[in-house]
Formats: C-alpha cells, sequence, structure tokens
C-alpha cells in the first residue's frame, strides 16, 4: 500500500508515470516474488493516479507541465569526442556535487540540535544567496531560489543567452542554496541537481569537439545519479527530459562513471 501511494504521488510530481515505476524499482531494492508483490499494485497506481491527476475524456484534471526540455539546438550525432568528454565531466561533477552533499548532511546535523531557530538561519541564507545572484548578475533572483525545472527549461531553450559569469554565478550560489535547503528545509535533490547538471555542462560545452546538448546530457546524468545514486532512475529521467534516445549512450556513461566516483569518495559526518 506504502508503494502504491508513493508511486501515484512521484507520477503526479514528474508528470510521467514511467519515472516513478524505474525510480521505486529501484528504491525497494528487491528481486524475484518481492518485486511483482511490490511492483504491482505500484505500477497500477501510477497509471490510474495519472488519469485522476491530468484528466480522462471530456474531464479535465490538473496541469502537470511538460517534463520534456525544448532544445534550441539540433540533437546532433554522437561521435568520439562526446563519448569522452562525457566521462571527463561525469568524473569533474562527481567530485564538484561531493562536497556540496556532504555540506548538506553537515547543515542537517547542525540544524538537528536547535531546528527552528537553525532551520530559519538556514532559510535566511537560502534567501541571501538569491539576493546576491541577482546583485551581481542582474538576472532574476528565481534561477537561484526556485527548485531548477523553470531555468533548466529556460537554459535549454536559449542556452547562448548565458554569458560565463552567469553560468559561474548559478553553479556557486544554486549550489550553496542546494546544500542549505537539502540539510534543513528539506528541499528536493532531484530538480536542483538536474538544474546544476545543465548549467555546467552549457559551460563546458565550447570544449573542443563538445556540443551544447551532448555537454548537457552529460552534465544532467552525471548529477542527477551524484545526488540521488540511482543511476537506472537518472537515466530514465534524463532520456525524458530531452525528448530524445540520441543521447542515451552518453546519459548513460555519465551516470554510471558519476555514481563509482561518488561511491569511492568518503562520506561526509554530521555536525552537531
Amino acid at each position: 500500500m506504502g508503494a502504491a501511494g508513493a508511486a501515484a504521488a512521484i507520477a503526479a510530481i514528474f508528470g510521467n508515470p514511467l519515472v516513478a515505476a524505474v525510480l521505486l524499482v529501484e528504491v525497494a531494492g528487491v528481486g524475484g516474488p518481492q518485486l511483482f508483490a511490490v511492483m504491482l499494485p505500484a505500477l497500477l497506481s501510477t497509471g490510474i493516479g495519472s488519469l485522476v491527476f491530468t484528466g480522462l475524456g471530456r474531464w479535465t484534471g490538473l496541469s502537470t507541465g511538460d517534463l520534456t526540455l525544448h532544445l534550441s539546438v539540433p540533437v546532433p550525432r554522437l561521435d568520439a569526442a562526446d563519448v569522452l568528454w562525457s566521462v571527463l565531466i561525469a568524473v569533474a561533477l562527481a567530485l564538484a556535487l561531493h562536497p556540496v552533499l556532504n555540506g548538506a548532511r553537515a547543515i542537517a546535523g547542525y540544524v538537528a540540535a536547535r531546528p527552528l531557530v537553525r532551520t530559519v538561519l538556514c532559510a535566511l541564507g537560502a534567501a541571501a544567496c538569491a539576493c546576491l545572484y541577482a546583485l551581481i548578475t542582474g538576472r532574476s533572483p528565481a534561477e537561484v531560489a526556485s527548485s531548477g525545472q523553470a531555468t533548466l527549461a529556460t537554459l535549454a531553450s536559449d542556452p547562448h543567452a548565458w554569458g560565463v559569469g552567469a553560468l559561474i554565478a548559478v553553479l556557486v550560489f544554486k549550489g550553496a542554496g542546494y546544500a542549505l535547503c537539502l540539510g534543513s528545509l528539506r528541499g528536493g535533490p532531484v530538480f536542483p541537481a538536474l538544474c546544476l547538471g545543465g548549467v555546467a555542462g552549457v559551460l563546458l560545452a565550447p570544449l573542443p569537439g563538445l556540443g551544447i546538448v551532448p555537454a548537457m546530457a552529460a552534465g544532467m546524468g552525471a548529477t542527477a545519479a551524484g545526488a540521488l545514486r540511482l543511476p537506472v532512475s537518472s537515466v530514465v529521467l534524463v532520456v525524458l527530459l530531452l525528448g530524445s534516445a540520441a543521447m542515451m549512450p552518453v546519459v548513460i556513461l555519465s551516470a554510471v562513471v558519476a555514481f563509482v566516483v561518488t561511491e569511492m569518495l568518503p562520506a561526509g559526518r554530521a555536525v552537531h
């Protein structure tokens, strides 16, 4: 019953039953008869939940938004440079994301001692990150303060409108706000990580032989797998976001490499 309810909720949040089903299979970590006992009710609930949420026939439900990014550039064919860079990007982003996640664990331990006061302080810190970003770049503070889904969509629709300084500022301030919210306000880990990976991909796209779409695919695959520790779910989610299976080899490589690197790195400790 718990798995069925969770699957329906996840399907509503992501607007896609497939993501919920794959995510639940990987999180449950069961096999054999247990897998069928858990997954059959969960699959059924994702389908029924999606119909109830989005509507059926003439009955209109609620809008879930469009999970697919509308890329302004065509999806290219992969070449050797894309594959090589995807591995290197995955290693770099896994190493860069590791202190952010360890910082979130340390903040969680710090907040646990005095939850009310220290949660407010962390919320003020996250707000300060958004304000500083807006003051420095002249862009909207929502690009740092929001979950990242809208920012990622804007980035994909017009990546050339972002300067190098703005991209670096997003990584710095959103990374800091991500750690604060994840450790205190219990913010969601998915779309902020995807946003950071997409921004890093656009920033690294000018590398020789690389392009915007493969770089974004590698970046999002690496940060999603590094943050969630769910490589299969990360691959499915990123491929659905891209709206094309052409980048699937790059996404798989980056997700697997980032997951392995993250697992090899030492876990941080909570600070009280």
